[in-house]
């Protein structure tokens, strides 16, 4: 009886100990789900070029940086050298795991092809261009709209009703900015000529400001930049010789506020911030987006944001006030800026 009562016992004790072992497997495995599940996001902002070579990839950083603050993702920036070391350092990124990979501009699509076709499982974005494949948003800016704005505060602005605008070169993706523009100085003042020259390419400031020269000759007294870095010489001439200028992507009004009046702004910033915003929050499709006025993609300095720099007085508070009328109704949808890359 007493065997029996020990083998009894026995049994019992072994039941419980193995109930617990079990529990305590099951915590374990609990927390090990839970640490995974608490893991940070990782994204890296892979650049095409130097950062501080150009005011447009450094808005983006800033942009990218602040939401990895705000969504407590592990961000990384990782600048590049050469066409060369640009396509490597996506590699290493793909090869380092990261959730997601945000690249820019034309200069990354041919690296940007190869490496997120041969990472199908890969989450990627491009800003400023259109990379068409199932892993891969594609980010665009409806650059028309700004320049609609930016035409009109021009036309509104101009004592000789002449205005101008050196561009960097007479293909699809300036259209945006020479159409838009033209569109939106006839639509405030249908009298204005509009003078346009192209250089020829992004970085050729001399043949810039030969070209804003010619244009100052026939009587314009404001004449925007569209040319990359040849605006450098765009407004070396408008100092020298006392005309008025804009620059584009970020306010470059700060630079010469006597002669740059204005400024186009492109907003990586946003850009670059929405697109981690939508991959934290699970909204992150592949496919095309862009942004305009709506969704605070473009702008002009005083209508649609603040600038450092005083007013000058050739534009107005008055013109201000008209322009910000303007972006309302195109925002509402009562004025419809036509994309002429569709027309």
């Amino acid at each position: 009886m007493k065997r029996g009562l020990s083998f009894v016992l026995s049994i019992i004790m072994l039941a419980i100990l193995l109930a617990a072992c079990g529990t305590s497997a099951s915590k374990d495995e609990q927390s090990a789900q839970g640490s995974d599940s608490e893991k940070s996001l990782r994204m890296a902002l892979v650049l095409p070029e130097k950062i501080g070579v150009n005011p447009f990839f450094v808005q983006m950083d800033e942009g990218f940086k602040k939401a990895g603050e705000e969504f407590k993702v592990d961000t990384k920036t990782i600048e590049s050298t050469d066409p060369a070391a640009f396509e490597q350092n996506l590699r290493a990124a793909v090869a380092e795991n990261y959730d997601l990979i945000i690249t820019a501009t034309f200069q990354a699509e041919d690296a940007l092809k190869k490496v997120a076709a041969e990472n199908p499982d890969k989450s990627f974005a491009i800003v400023d261009t259109t990379v068409d494949l199932p892993n891969v948003r594609s980010v665009g800016f409806r650059e028309y709209e700004g320049a609609y704005l930016l035409g009109a505060a021009a036309g509104l602005s101009t004592k000789t009703d002449k205005v101008g605008m050196i561009a960097a070169m007479d293909v699809p993706l300036i259209k945006k900015y020479t159409e838009g523009f033209k569109e939106g100085l006839a639509s405030v003042n249908p009298d204005a000529e509009f003078l346009v020259n192209y250089v020829g390419g992004f970085n050729d400031p001399a043949k810039a400001k030969e070209l804003a020269l010619v244009q100052f000759g026939k009587g314009a007294d404001f004449i925007a930049g569209a040319s990359a870095v040849g605006d450098l010489g765009v407004f070396e001439a408008a100092k020298e010789k006392g005309f008025y200028t804009s620059g584009q992507d970020t306010d470059r009004t700060v630079e010469d506020p006597e002669h740059i009046v204005l400024s186009q702004l492109k907003s990586t910033d946003t850009v670059a911030y929405e697109t981690v915003k939508d991959f934290v929050e699970g909204n992150f499709k592949a496919g095309a987006v862009n942004y305009g006025l709506k969704e605070d993609g473009v702008g002009l300095t005083y209508v649609t944001r603040d600038s450092e720099s005083p007013l000058n007085a050739f534009v107005g508070q008055e013109v201000i006030d008209k322009v910000k009328a303007i972006k309302d109704d195109i925002v509402s949808g009562k004025i419809v800026v036509k994309d002429p890359l569709q027309q």
